[in-house]
């Protein structure tokens, strides 16, 4: 265990020490800021039966933070290691595959956390110039936890990605590539009508779109509790089968 926290903290160093971790902070915190003074137009002083939260989803700033944000975040996990060296160094030393890959995924996710932060000032903004009640713990427990859960599907995704290449932009490439694929998956399970066939069923598990609308609403629905710790375990299993294969190459 004293392992994995210690690759853990030299994974949060890699962001909290760069100049790249802040520009990526700044970047999600300007989108964020950008779609809460559209809310704040928007509403004026009329109330409306809609959380905030979910007029927050609603928009298309959400899906561009997470769709943008993970590959930049986890480009660098493996892809710079394998370019500079010293992932061959780390691999000799006597730590676990596992311990590795679970670092930096965590390292990755917090970091991920990290940056939706602000999202809670913006919150306490529209509740102090609108009459909508946008602290609602409910609503706001609920959209964290859709912001965790998707980050987590998307970051194991991203970690995964990077694990095939030693150059980051392929990296995040091939990352945003996949995670768009998703994105669509996600459109086709909104497009197909409500049917009994059990490929309209299946599909139905890739509605990201219906499932961060519960959670926006603080909805927690256990079906889409299940489908992303299932994804992201299964992205992070593919991530440790590649680690391992170049460990024996």
């Amino acid at each position: 265990m004293s392992i994995f926290w210690a690759l853990l903290r030299r994974e949060l160093s890699s962001f909290f020490f760069a100049l790249t971790g802040y520009v990526i902070i700044a970047a999600v915190t300007l989108l964020t800021g950008l779609s809460f003074v559209v809310l704040i137009h928007n509403l004026g002083t009329d109330p409306s039966p809609m959380p905030v939260t979910e007029m927050f989803y609603r928009t298309y700033f959400f899906w561009l933070v997470v769709l943008l944000a993970s590959p930049v975040i986890t480009m660098r996990s493996f892809a710079l290691e394998k370019a500079s060296g010293t992932f061959e160094t780390l691999m000799t030393t006597p730590v676990g595959d596992v311990q590795v890959v679970a670092a930096k995924f965590v390292g990755a996710l917090i970091f991920y956390l990290v940056a939706w932060l602000p999202l809670l000032a913006c919150l306490f903004i529209v509740r102090h110039f609108t009459n909508q009640n946008a602290l609602d713990s409910g609503t706001v427990g609920g959209m964290f936890l859709g912001i965790f859960l998707v980050g987590g599907l998307f970051i194991s995704l991203g970690c995964f990605a990077s694990s095939l290449t030693r150059s980051q932009m392929a990296a995040a490439m091939i990352a945003f590539v996949l995670g768009v694929s998703l994105f669509a998956l996600g459109f086709l399970a909104e497009a197909l009508p409500a049917t009994a066939r059990w490929q309209s069923e299946i599909i139905s598990y890739f509605g990201l779109f219906e499932q961060m609308r519960d959670f926006a609403r603080g909805v927690v629905d256990t079906r889409a509790v299940t489908f992303y710790v299932t994804a992201t375990f299964w992205f992070l299993f593919l991530t440790l089968r590649v680690v391992e294969g170049r460990r024996w190459k």
